[in-house]
């Protein structure tokens, strides 16, 4: 399927179904996708990201991952008073990118055009780079600051990996790239190659624990998370914000597409990724699942942490304090990227 037809059968939900909500304000595209061509193929296991603007303050669980017309859908649920000004938008990572570029599937009233023409225009200002990055970096400083490593395991491993993982996002940031999540470290490794940095993707992938990690052990790692996965999918059923992501429909992505990138070279990136589906499928086998299935898939989880280094709570206590003892190392990094791709300091 190329991105024409994805974007198409996109639209088509969006007009069948996402208009139906009530407060429904439009809808865009978010994500990987927006980049490609019309004719150019959606990578396997990429989806296909939309936003839907609604009213609701609180909107409840996002409906997720799913497959219509032959296209994997992720449908996210956004309130429109986080879209209220072009500068509340230009101010965060995680918003600019999308409507940076026209991605508007459904627009009602017309508002969504306009902030998109101003954020277009300004995006690139050098004030507004420096907000979302900022914005990138509290979520750093913020997260493991106040790493709650009493949590459940899973849990725990999250709070931890997922905001050492934001270190790469403050780079692409930096360098006007889409902070992706599922690739992050992929595309920081991309970034900072073009700027002759390597060497700080090799202290980011350290940070992370998976400097080390050979071709081998990260399939070795993957298909065990394949049998974790797939018997997590099958007794799931406490809501979870992620539970989309660990469906048949997903598995393509966190599984299929990951095997792919090990032999591509990527292994010690898609570690990352390895870990967060690891922790979300025992968050969910810890609600859901018998005590014997849980015992079963414990082993595979631990030994691929063990890999990156972590084999107790002490452990994400001190890996959280080597990245926030990093950070004035990736903000000189990120001022490098800046100056190259935004060319001022103002």
């Amino acid at each position: 399927m190329d991105a024409n037809e994805a974007r198409a059968a996109a639209a088509d939900w969006v007009a069948r179904h996402g208009r139906e909500r009530p407060g429904f304000h439009g809808a865009y595209f978010s994500g990987s996708t927006i980049a490609l061509a019309p004719d150019e193929p959606v990578p396997p296991g990429s989806d296909v990201d939309i936003v839907l603007v609604v009213d609701d303050q609180d909107p409840g669980p996002k409906p997720g991952k799913f497959l219509y017309r032959g296209a994997l859908l992720e449908v996210t649920l956004l309130p429109a008073e986080l879209l209220a000004s072009a500068e509340d938008v230009l101010s965060q990572h995680h918003l600019a990118p999308s409507l940076r570029t026209d991605t508007l599937i459904a627009d009602p009233t017309g508002r969504l055009r306009a902030l998109h023409e101003e954020i277009a225009r300004r995006f690139a200002e050098p004030h507004w780079v420096r907000r979302r990055c900022a914005s990138a970096l509290r979520i750093v400083e913020d997260g493991l600051g106040g790493l709650d490593t009493t949590a459940p395991w899973p849990q725990a491993v999250t709070a931890w990996l997922f905001p050492t993982g934001v270190t790469t996002q403050v780079l692409l940031v930096a360098g006007l790239r889409n902070p992706t999540v599922r690739l992050r470290y992929v595309a920081a490794r991309e970034l900072l190659a073009e700027h002759g940095l390597l060497d700080r993707h090799e202290e980011l992938l350290a940070l992370l624990g998976s400097a080390a990690l050979t071709a081998g052990r990260a399939e070795h790692h993957l298909h065990a998370l394949a049998r974790t996965f797939d018997a997590t999918a099958a007794v799931a059923r406490t809501p979870f914000f992620f539970s989309s992501d660990i469906t048949p429909a997903a598995r393509p992505i966190s599984i299929d597409a990951i095997l792919g990138l090990i032999r591509a070279g990527l292994h010690r990136e898609v570690a990352f990724w390895i870990a967060a589906t690891f922790a979300r499928c025992h968050t969910i086998l810890d609600a859901d699942a018998p005590e014997a299935l849980r015992r079963d898939h414990a082993g595979p989880f631990a030994d691929f942490l063990a890999d990156l280094g972590i084999t107790s709570a002490a452990d994400l206590e001190s890996r959280a304090k080597d990245v926030l003892a990093y950070l004035p190392v990736l903000t000189g990094t990120t001022e490098a990227v800046f100056h190259a791709t935004v060319g001022s300091s103002s």
